[in-house]
């Protein structure tokens, strides 16, 4: 099979789909790579590297896109609607808050597979997973340094000193990300605090972490007392493949102590804090409320070397299965690949994407 692997466009997403190490995978088992020249730069991989694993660089982005099977890491921006083709693209969609690259994805004809709704028969998200873990670390330390009074925040130190108060860490959700983020909180000697809608789960992370993570059950009652008293809310909350759902709203972002922060992971698939917008890199946070928004849609971006390597350890068993047998061939023989796919033949094909964008 032709795999095509261009580079990423988003603000500062300085990860690639594919490692060298993936690229000698691929090549040894008879399939032919083509990387876009300058892809792997910021992840730290060279043109020469790939060349050595048996890929070819190729320079028109057109050629790139073009492949039997194209490779991202993040969804297709508006100005690469236009390379969009018939063929197979494999890689984070999240079109539940993406309503217009849907529609050209359909219009394209493409085959549609999203990393974050490939599921295994426990529930858990095999390619989504790495990603989290990375963004539940970022966030904490975002958090951690916007909550500095030169970064706008209410000036308070996440582990105090002897004498003073920590900063009370909130997250809202206890799966994969939230564990992470309270994790690093926790590490940088915060009171931390998780709410989750799953008592099994709260079970789990209270004898995981011997009590030193709280655990509270998430309702909407317990949940507002939390955030007025938070210096630090981080949501997690994840419904795959539907929109985030909102359950920090406005009113309890204006009771919030005035320069807290409030990191949103899930805004990749529309926020769950009430009043969320995408934000960037270049300009991550903004104000409302009083309080700092950071949202920035791409956070495992910021440390490319890392991510790359760990979204290439997840992915490149399912990429191998796809080149091997063919997209048809691999979901039949792999329920949890089966459902990653979201849209084909000029249909959404997963119905909780097509429920989200009704």
């Amino acid at each position: 099979m032709r795999i095509g692997v261009p580079a990423e466009t988003k603000n500062h997403e300085g990860r690639v789909a594919l490692t060298p190490a993936g690229t000698h995978a691929l090549t040894e088992s008879g399939h032919e790579v083509r990387i876009l020249a300058g892809a792997g730069e910021s992840a730290g991989f060279s043109d020469a590297s790939y060349t050595e694993a048996g890929g070819i660089i190729v320079t028109d982005v057109a050629e790139a896109w073009s492949q039997d099977l194209t490779l991202k890491v993040k969804e297709p921006t508006p100005d690469e609607y236009r390379y969009l083709t018939d063929n197979m693209l494999f890689t984070y969609l999240h079109l539940a808050a993406a309503k217009p690259l849907a529609e050209a994805l359909i219009e394209a004809g493409t085959t549609a597979i999203a990393y974050e709704t490939v599921q295994l028969p426990d529930r858990s998200l095999p390619l989504l997973t790495p990603m989290s873990e990375i963004a539940g670390r970022i966030s904490s330390q975002e958090g951690a340094f916007h909550l500095k009074s030169t970064s706008g925040g209410r000036g308070i130190l996440m582990g105090g000193v002897p004498g003073t108060p920590r900063a009370s860490v909130v997250l809202v959700g206890g799966g994969v990300a939230g564990e992470h983020a309270a994790v690093t909180a926790l590490g940088l000697g915060a009171d931390v605090t998780i709410f989750d809608v799953s008592l099994p789960r709260l079970r789990q992370l209270d004898v995981a972490y011997n009590g030193r993570i709280k655990t509270r059950a998430s309702n909407p009652y317990s949940l507002a007392a939390a955030v007025a008293e938070a210096d630090l809310v981080i949501g997690s909350v994840l419904i795959p493949g539907a929109a985030a759902p909102k359950l920090v709203t406005d009113e309890m972002l204006r009771t919030a102590k005035k320069g807290a922060v409030f990191v949103d992971i899930a805004i990749d698939q529309g926020g769950c804090f009430e009043g969320s917008r995408p934000t960037t890199h270049d300009d991550p946070t903004f104000r409302l409320h009083d309080v700092v928004m950071y949202c920035v849609a791409n956070m495992p971006g910021a440390v490319p070397a890392t991510a790359t390597e760990a979204l290439t350890n997840a992915t490149l068993p399912y990429i191998r299965r796809i080149a091997d047998l063919g997209w048809d061939a691999a979901a039949a023989a792999d329920p949890a690949l089966a459902q990653g796919l979201n849209i084909a033949g000029g249909e959404i094909r997963n119905d909780i994407v097509a429920k989200a964008l009704a």
